[in-house]
């Protein structure tokens, strides 16, 4: 059964779209994600009255709760009960599923606790599987949907998969993954969820360049000098040690947030602002990415570790004092890297990326940074508070674009220096803006895949990523050291210095 994916653009006010009846089946119901995103994201749309009263949702997993035990998690989210009715009226018809995924008996009870909702709550036959689990679990699981005849749709109805990142581990293995996907359900059945889709301002690019005339000309190579991507995060791994030492910061970040940021920056206007519009040209975009070679990796991607330091008033541990994490650790939590796009739009201009752990604070931000005029009038002592101009899109905490240009202060002298224009969500609407899970999740459930990663993204995310992984793996590929509370290692300030650019630390 073929899906036609809706238009965005055409459904009107985001109130007016609603989830149809359904069930959305979470499998690791009893882990953090779903405590901490997802339960508090269908809160949230049910406080909006964006669920249908024929809904509910089945947790599986292998903690040994029951019903009442998933209900009362759920009942938790909101910490007055009863000041939202709607969702403690939801809840009571929530299930749960105990039992191993690899056990067939947990399959079986979890469709006969599927059809008895169909009838009981009217969702019919409707599915959306949430894969809220390890990896490792996404082929089982895939395959086990299947051989229970729960991963197609009877008529009329739709079923769908929702499945979390990271999308394996390399090439090899995400080809992999999709490949045994794909041998249960069609592509367009596969919603990949990368959560900074769902942020109001990664959403916001796409406005920000085809709704304004003004942006859109200046948007290329003939204006822009350089582009940087930073995602800070001023934590350090805490409880995640053991995962995270086995990802690193290129695979747990650039491979999937920074890419996905970068081709929203860099792609090219889409015909029709809809799934397939969007989707195509972001995969455009990531194939024009230089791919590097060894000796190209050295000299243009730089690594590092976090040492002790302070990180907003508080002393910080290094990362291999952390808990899980060995004493001769090599995995980066710093990643650094200038990208070239050789297209038509981007040639010649560096796309700066990094990302880190113990920063001195967490913030995301894209700063395009224009060129110089090509002669300035004005002697250089009136001018010496004057930089480039610069259009700052902060994507988090602090959610809004600023602009960055030059005008004259106040009094007698003819002085030139930067101001900044700001605009802040915040402070523009008075509408609350949807957390990603919050429009990712009722994106699923309404079947449109335009925030959704398609498989073409993902393989050609890790063709850009691989590389530089292989030439990590030799023994004399350098990880160097920076302090908590810095903005990474100083090798990650020369490779901006070289080019006479440097990194904008907001």
């Amino acid at each position: 059964m073929t899906e036609l994916p809706p238009n965005p653009l055409l459904e009107g006010l985001e109130g007016e779209r609603r989830a149809p009846p359904c069930t959305l089946v979470v499998f690791g119901a009893s882990g953090d994600l779903t405590a901490r995103k997802l339960l508090p994201a269908l809160e949230r749309l049910a406080r909006r009255r964006l669920l249908p009263t024929a809904f509910s949702v089945v947790g599986v997993a292998r903690t040994e709760w029951t019903d009442e035990d998933f209900q009362a998690v759920a009942g938790e989210v909101v910490k007055d009960a009863a000041a939202q009715p709607q969702w403690t009226s939801l809840i009571k018809g929530f299930r749960y599923v105990a039992g191993e995924y690899g056990d067939p008996s947990t399959f079986e009870r979890l469709r006969t606790v599927l059809d008895d909702l169909d009838r009981q709550r009217g969702t019919g036959g409707n599915r959306v599987f949430y894969l809220a689990t390890v990896p490792g679990v996404f082929a089982p699981v895939a395959e086990a949907l299947g051989a229970h005849g729960m991963a197609r749709p009877g008529p009329g109805a739709f079923v769908r998969v929702v499945i979390e990142k990271p999308f394996g581990r390399d090439l090899p293995s995400a080809v992999a993954l999709d490949d045994c996907l794909h041998q249960v359900f069609n592509e367009n059945q596969l919603y990949r969820i990368d959560h900074y889709l769902g942020k109001e301002t990664v959403q916001n690019v796409l406005a920000l360049r085809f709704a304004n005339a003004i942006f859109e000309p200046i948007w290329n190579r003939r204006y822009v000098d350089h582009v940087q991507i930073t995602v800070a995060e001023a934590g350090g791994v805490g409880h995640r040690g053991g995962f995270y030492e086995t990802a690193g910061a290129l695979r747990d970040i650039v491979q999937n947030h920074v890419m996905q940021v970068l081709s929203l920056t860099a792609m090219e206007p889409p015909v029709t602002i809809d799934a397939k519009g969007i989707r195509d040209e972001k995969v455009k975009v990531l194939r024009a990415v230089k791919i590097f070679s060894p000796e190209e990796v050295s000299h243009n991607v730089v690594r590092g570790q976090y040492e002790r330091g302070w990180v907003e008033g508080e002393e910080a541990r290094a990362y291999r004092e952390e808990e899980g994490i060995g004493p001769d650790s090599r995995t980066e939590t710093f990643v650094a890297a200038r990208l070239c796009i050789d297209n038509w739009r981007w040639a010649g201009v560096p796309f700066y990326l990094r990302t880190g752990k113990r920063l001195p604070k967490r913030v995301t931000e894209v700063a395009m940074q224009f060129r110089s005029v090509p002669h300035l009038p004005f002697p250089p002592g009136l001018a010496r508070g004057l930089g480039p101009n610069a259009l700052v899109l902060r994507i988090q905490p602090d959610e809004g674009i600023t602009l960055r240009f030059g005008a004259k202060v106040p009094g007698q002298a003819f002085r030139v220096r930067t101001v900044s224009m700001d605009f802040s969500y915040g402070a523009a609407f008075v509408e609350e803006s949807p957390e990603a899970y919050e429009r990712l999740l009722l994106d699923a459930m309404a079947g449109d895949p335009t925030l959704f990663i398609r498989t073409d993204e993902v393989e050609q995310a890790w063709r850009i990523c691989d590389p530089i992984l292989e030439a990590w793996t030799a023994d004399d590929a350098p990880l160097v050291p920076y302090r908590s509370g810095s903005w990474g290692p100083p090798a990650a300030e020369r490779l901006l210095e070289r080019e006479g650019r440097a990194w904008r630390n907001p």
